[in-house]
């Protein structure tokens, strides 16, 4: 009886010692932390009226990062994202104003967007170009294609049904359809990531490339794969500003790159590769969407967004990077411990 109480205890006791160490903790308490503070200043913030616009108005920031997490968590980045939305944006927006179906204009956008991706993936992983200026490179690329495609135009007019798309919501609350749809689109991916054989490869190949590879992991097409689902995960987001905006412009879309980015640092992604949840990307979304809500409700400027952003990612970016730093150094001396008897080993830098 008293073992299998101790079993159980230890289970608890685990299960605890995990969630108090999951980095998407942090990412909580933070968001928790910001309402509160915001809604002691303002009351009204935390109307069920505006926390539910709050999580609705996070939908394209959320549904971005989750491809973009993948991309980070394989040790890379995608700074093409935000053009990628705006193309797609452009496209599905034009069709379905020009009589298209809904359903065709959504699969030309996400053609486009896994094309976009394919075209990054191929460009780091197999022919080995860094990232950030593969991306940057593609980014400056989609940015010129939408001003031809649109010839510098507003995308306006857009059908009804279209536009409700991203409006209706689930019977008895005020969260809309497509926002929780594209929250079981991040549990399912973190289940695959979480507890799938393949999944496991995307955070095998951000944490230990050369290691990945001895085991058998395919690099390449791991990152080619994380490519082009971050790029239909971007289009998807495309699609969706379109029909929450009502119209598309030639700039659309710039700069979610930042914010998306911004997100998944929040959300406890390591931009060294190898750590982070969708889950944790979800988070942060949320929190980069309540910003300039949050701005309004203290009586500040929405001007401030862009800068507060900047902020957060360099905060959260740093503390990272040290954290890594002290736990090598703390992993170091654990290894030294256990090769020479545990000597002290307290003055070894």
């Amino acid at each position: 009886m008293n073992v299998a109480n101790n079993g159980k205890q230890s289970k608890l006791k685990r299960t605890l010692n995990k969630l108090l160490h999951a980095r998407e903790l942090t990412s909580i308490i933070f968001l928790v932390l910001m309402f509160a503070v915001v809604g002691i200043i303002n009351s009204n913030f935390l109307s069920v009226s505006n926390l539910t616009l709050s999580l609705n108005s996070s939908v394209v920031y959320t549904i971005v990062a989750i491809g973009i997490a993948l991309v980070i968590i394989t040790g890379e980045i995608d700074v093409s994202v935000g053009a990628t939305l705006g193309m797609a944006a452009s496209i599905s927006a034009t069709m379905v104003r020009d009589g298209s179906p809904t359903w065709l204009a959504f699969s030309a956008a996400i053609l486009v967007g896994a094309l976009i991706g394919l075209i990054n993936g191929i460009g780091v992983s197999i022919l080995k170009v860094p990232s950030i200026i593969m991306t940057l490179g593609v980014n400056s690329i989609v940015r010129g294609l939408i001003y031809v495609y649109t010839d510098g135009k507003w995308v306006e007019n857009l059908p009804f049904d279209f536009k409700t798309i991203s409006q209706s919501k689930l019977p008895g609350t005020g969260i809309t359809l497509i926002y929780f749809s594209v929250i079981v689109i991040a549990i399912i991916v973190h289940l695959f990531l979480n507890r799938t054989q393949r999944g496991k490869y995307f955070a095998a190949v951000g944490d230990n490339e050369g290691g990945a590879t001895l085991l058998g992991i395919p690099v390449n097409a791991t990152r080619l794969s994380a490519y082009v689902i971050c790029g239909v995960f971007s289009a998807i987001g495309g699609v969706l500003y379109a029909s929450r905006v009502g119209f598309v412009t030639p700039i659309s879309g710039n700069g979610y790159e930042m914010k998306v980015i911004a997100a998944c640092v929040l959300g406890g992604v390591s931009m060294a590769g190898g750590v982070g949840t969708v889950i944790g990307a979800s988070i942060g979304s949320l929190i980069m969407a309540s910003i300039s809500r949050v701005l309004v409700f203290i009586g500040l400027s929405s001007d401030y967004d862009n800068t507060i952003t900047g902020c957060l990612l360099i905060i959260i970016v740093v503390f990272d990077a040290v954290m890594q730093r002290r736990n090598a150094v703390t992993a170091r001396h654990e290894r030294l411990r256990a090769r020479t008897g545990n000597v002290n080993l307290g003055g070894i830098k």
